[in-house]
Formats: structure tokens, sequence, C-alpha cells
């Protein structure tokens, strides 16, 4: 009776397709038992090191990293624009909201495929801390930017280039506050998402959840 139940349902008293559950900002990472940190990366990896780098599966993450890119960009820089146009129709806080969104939306559609990194500086640390294979990181880069500077180019093409129009945001301050400020919300950003992705001891049906409200306050106070 109850040994048969906790062979059905796995040591941890989960089913199996929770078993499987790998995370939606993380590519390769390791199982439930297998420890955290940096130290296991060959373990974490060696799965994904060992395919080609050419194939069916690897092309179909680099579309996902584009497609997700782009219409990441497209969403947040497209609020502010109709932000711009509209005299503040959105609102700031509605634009806050939806950059929050519409990552938490991405990591959902296309997390399972690619892991959903949407930014260089993501697959940069996950692959610094072993949990992504240095051959792809080029690769990921390459589809990170080719998705937003093509959604920046229909974002351009709807809107004009009008500077009342310009979607993007200039420094408010001095050059040195600007500097000290990018590397705070950067260094904020990558905590939560290395925490919550690479650490098995993390909750991780809630890290998509946890990088939108990440990006929400980072956006609203910034």
């Amino acid at each position: 009776g109850g040994v048969r139940m906790a062979g059905e349902h796995g040591a941890n008293g989960l089913q199996p397709q929770e078993q499987d559950h790998t995370g939606a900002l993380e590519e390769g990472r390791g199982g439930a038992n297998q420890p955290a940190g940096c130290e296991d990366s060959e373990q974490a990896v060696s799965s994904t090191a060992n395919q080609p780098m050419i194939s069916v599966q690897f092309v179909q993450k680099v579309l996902a990293e584009i497609l997700g890119t782009y219409l990441l960009i497209f969403a947040g820089c497209a609020a502010v624009a109709v932000n711009q146009r509209t005299a503040g129709t959105v609102t700031f806080p509605g634009v806050c909201i939806t950059w929050g969104l519409a990552v938490m939306v991405m990591v959902y559609s296309v997390g399972h495929i690619s892991g959903a990194h949407l930014n260089p500086a993501v697959t940069l640390a996950f692959a610094t801390c072993g949990r992504f294979p240095w051959r792809q990181v080029p690769a990921y880069a390459a589809a990170q930017v080719t998705g937003s500077t093509a959604a920046s180019l229909t974002l351009r093409l709807l809107f004009g280039s009008e500077p009342e129009h310009f979607f993007g945001t200039v420094p408010s301050g001095s050059d040195v506050q600007s500097l000290v400020l990018e590397f705070i919300i950067t260094f904020y950003l990558m905590f939560v998402i290395s925490g919550v992705a690479t650490d098995n001891r993390a909750v991780s049906k809630l890290e998509e959840e946890y990088c939108a409200i990440t990006i929400l306050v980072l956006a609203i106070n910034l």
C-alpha cells in the first residue's frame, strides 16, 4: 500500500510531470538531487554540450529567442510610444506593468523551448555560472540582438522617427550617476534571475512571477 504509492509518486511525493519541471529561465538546470552552485557546471550542461552545434532542437531555440525578444521589445517600447503619442493615456505605471507582464508572458511562452533568456546579460550569466554551454552564447546573443532590432525597426515604421515619438530613454543626470544606476539595476536584475533559476532550492514554479515583479519594480523606480 504505502510503499507502492511512494514508488508511483516518487521519493519526493511529486507526480512524474512535476519532477520533470526544469524551470522557465534556465537552460540545462540540474535535477532535484543535484547540488546548487557553479561547481556543478559540467553536470549541468553535459546533456546539451554533447549535442551537435547545429540541430533541429538548437534552431528551435534560436528562433524562440528571436521571437521572444521581438515580442518583448515590441510590447514594452510600443507602450512608451503610444503613451507619448496620446499625451500620456497609457500612464507611467501602465508602461511599467506592460514591461513586467510582457516578460512573464514570454517566459511562459518560449521558456520551455529556449529558456527565455531574452537578454545577452542573462545568457552570459548562465554561461559564467556553468548552467549554459559557452559555445551557444554567440548564437543566443545574436538572436536576441536580431529580435530587438527587428522590433525597433517595426515600431519606427509604425510610429515614425519624430523625436516626440522616441520610445527609448536618455540619462537625466550626470554620466557618473547614470553609470552607477545602470550597474545597480543590472546587478539587481541578474541577482534575482540567477537566484531563482540556478539554485535548486528556489521555488521553481514562481520564477516567472519573480522576474516580472523585479522588472516592474526597477521600471517604476528608475
